[in-house]
């Protein structure tokens, strides 16, 4: 899709170029510059034009983590990262172009070859932080775009690849965002049915404001995203990342304590949740609560003990220390709006 044949060559416009090719510079006219520069602008795109599905992934929060572990954690963070890539990628006849620090840049030959990659390398990012400590999870955040670049099968350059980095700076951790190019050149009903539009973002260096769609590639149900406190009437969404913390605890030695911090207009109730309360995490197949305090933790009426496990969905209800009630939802796809994000 989108290759463009490198077999086919004007025979005159080959003439031509070799004409003024085999001719000194200083012996050219003006108007034989400017030909020139058009004949080998055109050779330019015919021999190295190609459009392509070209993806950013980058490393959420490793500044951080190397900050606060050191160079040899964060070092490996980041190997976890080029090694889960190494294995997806090539699933979707894709190609690392560059990895560099954080992130890395992938290009693939289909906008469909390249999702079906890319949200592998999210399971399997999943999967792995399955059997890692909180501190050592991996969260990426991705971004797709389809367009028009020059490679000679080793660099990829273009305005295309800007656009797909910028792209990749609006997403969450956990996201795949992709651009309307992108979602046109869909073929995979899944996917069109699973994009919900965040309007049109205004991006910084891109020209025109530019219609992102963020990718739901769990199942809705199994994997809702968003919360509601029913005694307060709060709503926000759920972090994408693996584990979400909840607790009554923001912060701890400077450090972020629970990404969900539990609170109640009444003080005295408050102080009833515990530090950290409990645990969401993102299995394979499911969405799992595990308590991980002494304090009551209900999963749809169920008590669970320290360290016990229930599975939730939307429609779950989360009753913690006897004062404050959590359901779990899956918001519906708003309209399309005007947005503006510089970045």
């Amino acid at each position: 899709m989108g290759r463009r044949d490198d077999r086919v060559r004007l025979p005159i416009v080959s003439e031509e170029l070799d004409a003024l090719l085999a001719r000194s510079i200083d012996g050219l006219s003006m108007a034989e510059i400017i030909r020139l520069q058009d004949l080998l602008s055109g050779e330019l795109k015919r021999r190295f034009g190609r459009q392509l599905a070209l993806a950013f992934s980058d490393v959420v929060g490793s500044t951080a983590h190397f900050a606060r572990f050191g160079d040899e954690a964060g070092r490996r963070l980041q190997q976890r990262h080029v090694d889960l890539l190494g294995v997806t990628v090539p699933q979707g006849d894709g190609r690392v172009v560059d990895t560099a620090g954080d992130g890395a840049f992938v290009v693939y030959p289909s906008v469909d070859q390249a999702v079906g990659s890319l949200v592998a390398l999210q399971k399997a990012i999943t999967d792995d932080n399955l059997n890692r400590s909180y501190e050592d999870q991996l969260s990426v955040r991705i971004g797709v775009h389809w367009g028009d670049v020059l490679t000679d099968g080793s660099g990829v350059t273009g305005d295309a690849v800007n656009l797909a980095a910028r792209v990749t700076a609006t997403a969450e951790p956990g996201e795949i965002r992709v651009t309307r190019d992108v979602h046109r050149e869909f073929s995979t009903v899944f996917y069109r049915l699973n994009s919900r539009s965040l309007g049109k973002l205004a991006l910084k260096g891109i020209s025109r404001p530019t219609e992102v769609f963020a990718l739901e590639w769990r199942d809705r149900m199994a994997f809702p995203d968003s919360m509601r406190i029913l005694e307060t009437g709060e709503q926000r969404s759920l972090p994408a990342q693996s584990t979400i913390r909840f607790g009554r605890l923001r912060e701890l030695d400077g450090a972020v304590a629970n990404e969900v911090v539990l609170a109640l207009p009444s003080d005295a109730d408050t102080r009833k949740i515990s530090r950290w309360q409990f645990e969401l995490r993102r299995h394979p197949t499911a969405l799992v609560l595990r308590s991980v305090s002494d304090g009551a933790t209900e999963v749809d009426g169920k008590t669970l003990a320290k360290g016990e496990e229930a599975a939730v969905r939307a429609g779950s209800r989360i009753r913690v220390a006897r004062v404050l009630t959590i359901e779990l939802f899956t918001r519906d796809r708003p309209e399309a709006s005007d947005a503006t994000v510089r970045a």
